[in-house]
């Protein structure tokens, strides 16, 4: 899909069955990605499936059967456009198993629609999600409230919806006066492209215009290049080809780069974009592109491409200010849950608790504390326990912010303040 717009990232996030599949199924449909005709083929796998109503959501759900299979490089992501602009959907799953997926998916996204549903308003997963968008540095965010056709598009459910999604915004410091509510229903169509004659009391944007109303956030090209990488591939005739986006600086095609932590230096031989050749790739680009004399096996998700004159950073420890967001017990010295860092996943030790501060005002509270609860906030050293890339949030923030997971569960965030490089 070759087209002059600005590019942007999406990402849907937002609580299991709220409606993320159905909205982007619709919004493909509404701007022609998929036609009448597709969309009578996926109401036969409803039927089949005995899932009456689904059509839209099959959308997105026969594109992971697809992608499971592994049938191209770029089909874990749908293209559409608005008026305006070419937007990228990243899908994030709902459920809470699939919560790293969204975390990469939130790290690669210049905006997220938050899809809430007018029926069941805000659950534990919509908290979760917003906070991690956050930490993740999404700044621009649209609140959908979904499946206004099931509250017989009644004004006083949407400024429920809405009312709760304020009260997860502001403790995070979110100015909500930014962000636009738009009542919908991706089901019936109802206020996606056209404006709805059910919700006469509704004066703002439909749900395109919402998205054209974003702004392209600034590209970072003057920093050096960091290329986190999602996954790899190994194409016949062509060799060795990563997959991911460029996160700051820019690549171009014969540029000599080196792969860390391994320190494999190579050049790259081309660049591809949605199966078009391009001389050179910018942040926000998601790319695959093929490296000259290296094996697949020694190129990993997680790994950071950079110049080979200017090599990301790898860490030995880093200090990092930490929000606990949930967790059973206290935390202490010693513990070691995994870090979610740019596209990597690595176990990492609290090698040392510096300070407790206090999470409104960002006062100390404590020096030095023995442990670490639900709510707080603290600047703490971390150790990983295999070498990884990350550089401080001051310097490249898309590789120096995390999310911190265990039992199943997002237990904090936080971002890197100070990188101790390995010798």
């Amino acid at each position: 899909m070759a087209t002059d717009k600005p590019h942007m990232n999406l990402i849907f996030i937002g609580h299991v069955d709220h409606g993320k599949s159905t909205t982007v199924g619709r919004l493909l449909y509404e701007t022609g990605v998929i036609t009448d005709r597709d969309i009578a083929k996926y109401k036969e796998f409803t039927q089949q499936y005995n899932k009456p109503s689904f059509e839209f959501a099959f959308v997105m759900d026969a594109m992971k059967e697809e992608r499971e299979r592994g049938i191209t490089i770029d089909i874990a992501h749908r293209d559409f456009q608005t008026q305006k602009y070419y937007f990228t959907i990243i899908d994030a799953p709902g459920h809470k198993d699939f919560v790293k997926n969204m975390i990469t998916g939130a790290s690669q996204a210049d905006a997220a629609v938050l899809v809430l549903s007018a029926a069941d308003g805000v659950q534990a997963q919509t908290r979760e999600h917003v906070i991690l968008a956050n930490v993740l540095g999404i700044r621009q965010i649209i609140v959908g409230v979904n499946k206004m056709d099931k509250v017989n598009y009644d004004q006083k459910k949407f400024e429920e919806a809405k009312a709760g999604a304020i009260s997860l915004f502001t403790p995070l410091g979110i100015k909500t006066d930014a962000i636009t509510f738009v009542p919908y229903s991706a089901q019936m169509g109802d206020n996606v492209k056209a404006k709805s004659s059910k919700m006469g009391w509704y004066t703002g944007p439909t749900l395109l215009e919402a998205l054209d109303a974003l702004k392209v956030p600034d590209k970072p090209l003057d920093k050096p290049l960091r290329l986190p990488i999602q996954d790899v591939y190994s194409i016949s005739g062509f060799g060795t080809v990563p997959v991911g986006r460029v996160e700051t600086g820019v690549l171009k095609a014969g540029d000599a780069v080196v792969i860390m932590p391994s320190g494999i230096k190579t050049e790259v031989k081309s660049i591809e974009m949605h199966h078009q050749a391009l001389q050179k790739a910018e942040p926000g680009d998601n790319i695959g592109f093929n490296i000259k004399n290296v094996a697949k096996s020694d190129v990993k998700r997680g790994d950071v491409i950079g110049p080979a004159s200017n090599p990301p950073t790898v860490a030995s420890e880093f200090t990092a200010q930490v929000v606990i967001l949930h967790h059973q017990n206290v935390i202490a010295k010693g513990y070691t849950p995994v870090f979610h860092i740019h596209t990597a996943q690595i176990a990492c030790t609290f090698v040392d608790i510096l300070e407790r501060k206090d999470p409104r005002t960002g006062q100390t509270l404590e020096q030095n504390p023995a442990t670490l609860k639900t709510g707080d906030m603290a600047i703490v050293k971390i150790k990983p326990t295999k070498p990884i890339v990350i550089e401080k949030f001051s310097d490249i923030p898309q590789l120096g912010r995390f999310a911190i997971r265990d039992m199943g569960e997002t237990i904090g965030a936080g971002i890197v303040m100070d990188v101790t490089p390995r010798a």
